[in-house]
């Protein structure tokens, strides 16, 4: 367990895993890779560094595509995450912990209905044969 205050939080608001919030975490650093956002080593985080909401959706997909593959969807339901918006509520109950920050513009809204996540995670994916037989995807690790 690398974050021991997520405990409390599932404690307190249970439609969420704790996995989720651990993989939210990792969601951000991928963001910021994604984007250029990346605070050097030592650094302090600042606005410099700063994803939007939409950002962090589109990081977290692309992370969970490369992680899960096709079983994106599957964890992601495991874990309670069917909409963007519960992605939102882990954000801001992270934000809430004071485990994540936020600006003066970030709200619960930037996460609302952005997409379809069930389609996020499951277009896309092409299996074909290649020259020796393995089978090689597109998409997902």
């Amino acid at each position: 367990m690398r974050h021991p205050e997520i405990a409390e939080i599932v404690r307190r608001d249970r439609r969420y895993a704790y996995e989720a919030y651990e993989f939210i975490f990792e969601a951000l650093g991928h963001t910021q890779k994604m984007v250029g956002r990346v605070p050097a080593t030592g650094e302090v985080p600042g606005h410099e560094h700063h994803v939007s909401g939409k950002e962090i959706l589109q990081g977290a997909v692309d992370l969970a595509r490369q992680e899960f593959g096709f079983l994106a969807r599957t964890v992601f339901n495991q874990w309670g995450l069917r909409r963007t918006d519960d992605l939102g509520e882990i954000v801001f109950n992270l934000i809430e912990a004071n485990l994540l920050s936020k600006t003066d513009t970030d709200s619960r809204a930037d996460f609302h209905e952005v997409f379809d996540m069930d389609r996020a995670l499951t277009e896309g994916f092409n299996i074909s044969l290649n020259g020796d037989g393995a089978p090689a995807r597109r998409g997902g690790r």
